[in-house]
């Protein structure tokens, strides 16, 4: 597929059909995300790859309850095929930063102006789901809530934040939009693009 087609076609999917996806697939698709940008090639990330439904279903129960999923809008999110949940080790870059090439010695978090480790695993994970466009697939990106319960049930250190996982499967034929969509649309370029100055 053509790159153009790919950032063209990418938007959120939570409907998938409960079926398989090729190894294979999965595989590059770890393998793109791993192709991110890091500051100072800190590489201070991780992917927790859940694939099947005895996998799958792991994370569904630590992560919503029984209750909240019945009322979930998008029951159809439950069958994606796999799960790659994408984290972050801030003191990755701490340490990165604080050899001799970069000086910052004291590993001070304030010198950081933003937080480049969730920046760069947020880049990752948009190459997880252009990836899974690329092969045909739909994906969806979204948060997790009870960090200390997913760390305990999937034995996660305690370095490592769960900036958010990307469900990826089969697309369902029908699929429901967000109605943040419908409610807010697209901004223009003309709110958003700035050229030369504000």
């Amino acid at each position: 597929m053509e790159f153009q087609d790919v950032v063209r076609k990418r938007k959120m999917v939570r409907t998938f059909e409960d079926k398989p996806i090729d190894p294979a697939v999965l595989d590059r698709i770890v393998t793109n995300a791993q192709r991110a940008p890091s500051a100072g090639f800190s590489q201070g990330w991780a992917f927790l790859v859940l694939n099947g439904k005895d996998e799958t279903e792991r994370y569904w129960n630590t992560t919503m309850s029984t209750e909240r999923r019945t009322e979930f809008g998008w029951p159809g999110m439950f069958n994606a095929a796999a799960l790659v949940v994408c984290l972050s080790n801030k003191s990755a870059y701490l340490a990165r930063y604080s050899l001799p090439d970069k000086g910052w010695i004291d590993r001070d978090e304030k010198r950081w102006p933003v937080p480049y480790w969730d920046i760069d695993v947020g880049m990752a994970a948009l190459l997880i789901l252009q990836t899974a466009v690329d092969a045909g697939l739909g994906a969806v990106f979204f948060g997790i809530f009870d960090q200390a319960g997913f760390r305990k049930a999937f034995g996660v250190p305690d370095e490592y934040t769960a900036v958010g996982t990307v469900a990826i499967g089969h697309k369902a034929p029908t699929d429901r939009p967000s109605p943040s969509l419908r409610v807010v649309g697209k901004r223009p370029a003309s709110e958003v693009v700035h050229r030369g100055r504000w």
